[in-house]
């Protein structure tokens, strides 16, 4: 398995140009984008006119800093279509969010936008090194999560041969991947390593399978993991990023040079990294909260965007060959923040310190609690196949290194478990890695 950077560029007339270039195209369409809310949007108008804002105030880029932020609260207050901005016999799909926490948030697209959200996968696919006539299993859900069908068509569009497998029955995917000749795995991280596992406890020779590339998404996918994976399965594997709220998957995705970086799909979204505290712009290279504005919806537009992910952006040239914008892989939220006694962690944290440790698989379950009257943090770890063994001195021995490393960096002593591989609970959607079961 090897990368290589002369993979072709799906619109090299924008990927490749200069930043001034690129950002002379962002201010057009936002101009344009601006003046279609103005024209359509029963919600963002007034609140434009209330700040004395007119389409014509936009002279530069930076002027969108004098517009009002959007948070998902606008979208649950609004719900189901209080966003739209065309006639909803013009809607020609609707997608919305899980709803686990509240009302769900439903956006919904006509198809300008379904032709523009295609456009944005196949820029991401080719990043990943996609080709035409590669043949996509999908292994995401096709229901009102935005990343089946997105990447469905997306792949379609690119030219690739699509198998429609959908989420679960491991066995089937196996076949699937055996007997179809499958060349490209679409899937979250956890469900591949899944995938891979079963694979291997039924003699599966990942080593001479047609599978190529991994594409990534839905979740997280840290470092280890994504290592331990392309090392299992021999792929080569690439992370993509998007939200429901803006668009869903296509917002950025990472090529094959820039491992840690994912490429913005800049002639579709304008990027802002604030302070997530004060919302002031941060500078270029620092760590904030990425702000989006998408550049060219219809249906269902949204200014600002507030996506509580953290992330730094990069404006230098990649040695991939493009020039547009890269971003540092999303590992934290500001609302994935635990405090626990008064010290502030993320997940992250933890990700970080078991990417050091050679006996642990990157597959892991914290869960909180204050049972006893103070917050305690539990961490379930798998140990590797090949350390783990009956012998409770050894383990206990592996137990209290983790232990140790994990203080230096958290400053708190967790409890914690180390179970047989497999022990912990895969699935095929979204893993769950954080339990906080405080009241």
């Amino acid at each position: 398995m090897s990368a290589s950077s002369d993979m072709p560029i799906f619109n090299p007339a924008f990927e490749t140009a200069s930043r001034e270039q690129i950002r002379a195209r962002q201010l057009e369409l936002l101009k344009e984008q601006i003046q279609w809310i103005w024209d359509h949007s029963a919600y963002y108008r007034p609140k434009l006119e209330a700040i004395g804002f007119e389409p014509g105030d936009l002279k530069s880029l930076d002027d969108l800093v004098r517009l009002p932020f959007t948070d998902k609260s606008a979208l649950r207050d609004t719900y189901p279509y209080g966003m739209f901005a065309v006639p909803m016999e013009q809607v020609i799909r609707l997608h919305a969010s899980s709803g686990t926490t509240g009302k769900p948030i439903v956006v919904g697209y006509n198809q300008h936008d379904i032709e523009e959200w295609r456009l944005c996968i196949e820029s991401v696919m080719q990043m990943a090194g996609v080709v035409p006539g590669d043949r996509v299993q999908m292994a995401f859900g096709y229901g009102m999560f935005t990343g089946g069908f997105g990447l469905h068509y997306g792949a379609e569009g690119l030219g690739c041969m699509i198998i429609p497998a959908g989420a679960g029955n491991t066995e089937r995917h196996l076949m699937q991947i055996a007997d179809y000749g499958t060349t490209v795995l679409v899937a979250t991280p956890s469900y591949a390593m899944h995938i891979c596992e079963v694979g291997e406890q039924q003699g599966f020779d990942w080593a001479s399978s047609t599978l190529r590339v991994g594409l990534f998404g839905g979740e997280p996918c840290p470092p280890a993991l994504k290592a331990e994976i392309e090392s299992r399965m021999h792929i080569f594997c690439t992370d993509n990023y998007g939200l429901t709220e803006v668009m869903g998957p296509g917002v950025s995705g990472e090529c094959l040079v820039s491992r840690n970086q994912q490429h913005i799909n800049e002639d579709h979204f304008f990027w802002e990294v604030v302070d997530p505290q004060t919302g002031e712009p941060v500078g270029e290279g620092e760590i904030g909260e990425l702000v989006l504005t998408p550049l060219q919806k219809q249906a269902f537009p949204v200014l600002r965007y507030r996506t509580h992910d953290l992330t730094r952006v990069t404006t230098e040239p990649c040695g991939c060959g493009r020039s547009t914008a890269r971003m540092d892989k999303i590992r934290s939220r500001t609302d994935d923040m635990l405090i626990i006694r008064g010290t502030n962690f993320f997940p992250s944290q933890v990700e970080d310190v078991l990417a050091q440790i050679e006996e642990v698989s990157p597959i892991y379950r914290i869960e909180v609690d204050n049972e006893t009257g103070l917050d305690r943090v539990t961490l379930t770890l798998e140990l590797e196949n090949e350390v783990f063994t009956d012998d409770w001195r050894e383990i206990e021995k592996y137990r209290k290194m983790i232990i140790r490393r994990l203080h230096d960096v958290l400053q708190f002593n967790v409890v914690l478990k180390l179970v047989n591989p497999g022990q912990i609970e895969r699935t095929t959607g979204k893993a769950k890695h954080v339990l906080d079961h405080r009241r």
